[in-house]
């Protein structure tokens, strides 16, 4: 954007002249506005026009983290925003800043994580004529079809209301992202103080409960109460939620099995009785009521339809009858019919059924309990069966079964977890033990969250974040090691080095001299990257060795990265969604 002349009587450092004391301008307006409305810290990428925007924030008080890329500060603020229940703010610069930032805005929004994305922008007069300013770029109309809402604020006296709109837009119904354009001018605007600090507004309930109907509730229970083979399925909008103590009693009060979602585990830990998961390519089919909580019917559960529901038990496919829970009435019936749609909040709607249900709610029939006991017992042995080899390479199950234990004797570790393969087997072998530890690639599957969410994990909560990354998925992200090095933070990089995307053994099917695509450098160092920062690196082979890295970086607390070599041959095409590549099967 163009350069900000002289004789304006803000200088560009955002401090008001001497001869203006009774003024403020719009770097410190933004900021106060911010921190009237408990934002504390920023994430984003310096540049024009926003440099001094953030060097303001740190002067005053907030929390600035510096990335190397806007992606992976907007990952970091995504994920701020569900840890907190609050949005996490992300500052870019204009145009090509802004389209970095914006692919983590788009997730959140499809991950319901409640983030504002702030970009400095040109000038309207000069966009709307397409006159060829410095980076210039409708940076509002872009964001509007990515995001929850997208505002724009041209006047000084209008920065409370716009933050306010922002605040309110990415918390209230279904969270989500809202983009906040900034042209450069606003930010060296004036306006009397004292009419500044009355323009400012302190957002009162952004998110009020929205309590279910009771005809709504009535007809919930009793479809609950028919059940013959009942499943409660909890998504990563109930740890979102925060009332892990209703979900908990619902669960616990009804005897009635529960699948949690991969950002769910840990709501009750994985371990607990009731716990489906090793089940669940049983459960799935074979329940005939299934009660949602917080998940949606995507294609993470097949959209509720197909092969993956309605087993041996049911007369078709779609047989089940289903309850959900959802703020957003319009997400009923997206994919197959809701019996019993509950709108609200999620800690309304489960207080209500709970006000429904006491101690002498009926135990689902001993039949189910018991098939469901048996083929969890079956995986479970399964399991450790594999989980008890040692081969040599290491594969993805013996290098995860050190993780599994590290994370079993400390479950206030955060596990940020991204990858194909490396994103399956960390799923189903990890068991989580508390809420909202387990952060991962969400709706969408994406990777290059890693380590923005690991940055954001660690600033947030202070615990100690392991990040277990395939090698692909590292590559997204793996130059923000130079950030955890710059902050210090307590997280332990674990890359699953298996050579390649999948596995290291593609071969050119042309016969020429360039490798597979799926293909990288054999035996690649990525250690030394965080070395080259100061952190601590570590070249494992055997799980010896990986347990002996983990635990130095857990007592430590320094930032740390562990190339664990695993076989190349140890991946699978596309891990568990190879029936989403129509060309999986293809021969050659």
């Amino acid at each position: 954007m163009k350069m900000i002349p002289e004789a304006v009587v803000t200088n560009i450092k955002g401090q008001v002249s001497a001869d203006n004391d009774e003024l403020i301008d719009g770097f410190h307006l933004v900021i106060q506005a911010l921190q009237l409305n408990d934002i504390h810290t920023i994430y984003g990428v310096p540049g024009i026009p926003i440099t001094d925007l953030a060097r303001q924030a740190q002067a005053q008080g907030i929390r600035v983290i510096s990335f190397r890329h806007e992606q992976h500060a907007g990952n970091a603020a995504a994920i701020a925003g569900f840890l907190n229940a609050k949005p996490g703010v992300c500052l870019t610069v204009s145009a090509p800043g802004f389209l970095n930032g914006l692919t983590a805005l788009a997730n959140a929004t499809t991950n319901c994580f409640p983030m504002i994305l702030i970009s400095g922008s040109s000038e309207r007069e000069v966009v709307d004529l397409a006159q060829g300013d410095y980076e210039e770029m409708d940076q509002l109309a872009i964001a509007k079809p990515l995001c929850k809402s997208a505002f724009r604020i041209l006047h000084i006296e209008d920065v409370g209301v716009g933050i306010a709109r922002a605040l309110r837009a990415a918390l209230s119904g279904r969270p989500g992202g809202v983009y906040l354009d900034l042209p450069g001018k606003l930010l060296i605007q004036t306006m009397d103080k004292e009419a500044a600090r009355k323009s400012l507004i302190k957002v009162v309930d952004p998110a009020p409960k929205q309590i279910p109907d009771h005809t709504a509730l009535a007809r919930a229970i009793h479809l609950l109460q028919s059940a013959q083979r009942p499943l409660i399925v909890l998504g990563k909008g109930a740890a979102y939620a925060r009332c892990d103590e209703e979900i908990k009693r619902l669960i616990e009060t009804t005897g009635i099995p529960y699948l949690p979602m991969s950002m769910a585990k840990g709501i009750l830990p994985d371990d607990h009785p009731q716990s489906a998961q090793a089940a669940r390519s049983y459960v799935l089919p074979e329940a005939d009521v299934v009660l949602l909580i917080g998940a949606r019917l995507n294609w993470l559960l097949s959209h509720g339809k197909g092969k993956t529901w309605g087993g041996s038990s049911l007369k078709e496919w779609g047989g089940q009858r289903f309850i959900q829970i959802d703020i957003a009435a319009t997400e009923m019936d997206s994919n197959v019919a809701i019996e019993a749609p509950l709108v609200g909040d999620i800690e309304s709607c489960v207080k209500g059924l709970l006000a429904h249900i006491d101690t002498n709610w009926p135990t689902p029939p001993t039949a189910w309990l018991n098939a469901v006991q048996e083929k969890k017992n079956k995986n479970i042995q399964k399991m450790a069966d594999t989980l008890a080899n040692n081969p040599t390479p290491m594969t993805f199950h013996s290098a995860l079964r050190v993780v599994r234990d590290i994370v079993k004797e400390n479950p206030q570790i955060i596990l940020v977890n991204e990858g194909a393969n490396a994103l399956d087997f960390t799923r189903s072998i990890v068991n989580m033990y508390q809420p909202r530890k387990r952060l991962d690639v969400g709706t969408w599957g994406v990777m290059g969250i890693g380590m923005g969410f690991s940055v954001a994990a660690a600033i947030e909560t202070g615990e100690q974040v392991i990040a277990i990354e395939g090698d692909s998925a590292f590559g997204f992200s793996g130059m923000e090691v130079e950030t955890i090095c710059r902050y210090q933070l307590p997280i332990c990089v674990i890359v699953l080095n298996n050579n390649g995307v999948y596995r290291g053994t593609d071969v050119n099917a042309g016969g020429g001299s360039d490798v597979a695509p799926t293909v990288f450098v054999k035996d690649a160092r990525y250690e030394k990257l965080m070395e080259a920062f100061g952190g601590v690196g570590a070249y494992v082979k055997t799980p010896e060795e990986l347990m002996q890295a983990i635990q130095r970086a857990v007592t430590s607390k320094a930032p740390t990265l562990i190339n664990a070599i695993i076989d190349e041959a140890a991946g699978t095409e596309s891990g568990r969604i190879a029936n989403l590549n129509p060309t999986a099967n293809l021969k050659t």
